[in-house]
C-alpha cells in the first residue's frame, strides 16, 4: 500500500522525538521508497517546517538539536483567520496563551490518513475531496484534517463505507454512532 508522505513525516518526526536516529536507508526501507525520495522527506521536515535537526555521523542517523513540535495551523472559525504556529498538547500555544474554546485546530502540514472500503461509485464522488489515490479495488487511501468532520462526511454518505485503517478511528465512529442512538432511544 502506497503511504503518503504526510505519514513519513509523521513517522520521522516521530523517530527523532524517540533519539533513534532514523536516515535515509531507514526510512526508504520501512516505506518502500527510494533512497532519494526518503532523503527529499528528510530535507522537508528540515528546509520547509524548520525542524532543528542534523546528522550525527557517529550513529550514522539524523537527530534533533532541539525540542520540536511539528506546525499546526490554528484558525478560529467566527473570523476564518488563520496563523501557523507550532502547538503543544495541552491545549495552549507557543507563547503559553490557552486557545479559546471556539477556536479549531488544524492539522496545516501534515493530515490524518484513513484507508475507506466504499463500493459505490456515487459515494466514490462524494468523498473526492478526502480520497487521494485507490489503493486496490474499492479501497481508497483518504487525507483529512478535521477528524469530526471526515466522520460526518462518513455517516451522511449514501451508501455504506467501511474505514479499514486505522482502528482508532473506526472505534471514534462507532462511539460516535452509539452515543446518536442513545441520545435518541425513548
Amino acid at each position: 500500500m502506497r503511504v503518503s508522505a504526510n505519514v513519513r513525516i509523521q513517522w520521522l518526526h516521530g523517530e527523532l522525538s524517540c533519539n533513534t536516529y532514523p536516515n535515509a536507508a531507514r526510512l526508504a526501507e520501512r516505506f518502500h521508497i527510494s533512497r532519494r525520495q526518503a532523503q527529499r522527506d528528510i530535507d522537508f521536515l528540515k528546509k520547509q517546517l524548520g525542524a532543528p535537526m542534523e546528522y550525527d555521523g557517529r550513529v550514522m542517523g539524523y537527530r534533533y538539536t532541539s525540542p520540536f513540535t511539528l506546525p499546526v495551523s490554528v484558525t478560529n472559525e467566527n473570523d476564518g483567520g488563520l496563523s501557523r504556529a507550532p502547538m503543544n498538547p495541552f491545549g495552549r500555544d507557543a507563547g503559553g496563551d490557552s486557545i479559546e474554546a471556539d477556536s479549531v485546530i488544524i492539522q496545516g502540514q501534515i493530515p490524518y490518513t484513513a484507508t475507506l472500503g466504499i463500493s459505490d461509485k456515487l459515494t466514490v464522488l462524494e468523498m473526492r475531496s478526502y480520497i487521494i489515490s485507490e489503493e486496490a479495488r474499492g479501497q481508497f487511501l483518504c487525507e483529512f484534517h478535521n477528524i469530526d468532520r471526515f466522520l460526518c462526511a462518513i455517516l451522511t454518505a449514501r451508501s455504506g463505507i467501511r474505514i479499514i485503517e486505522p482502528a482508532w478511528l473506526r472505534e471514534k465512529l462507532l462511539h460516535m454512532a452509539r452515543k446518536a442512538i442513545d441520545n435518541n432511544q425513548d
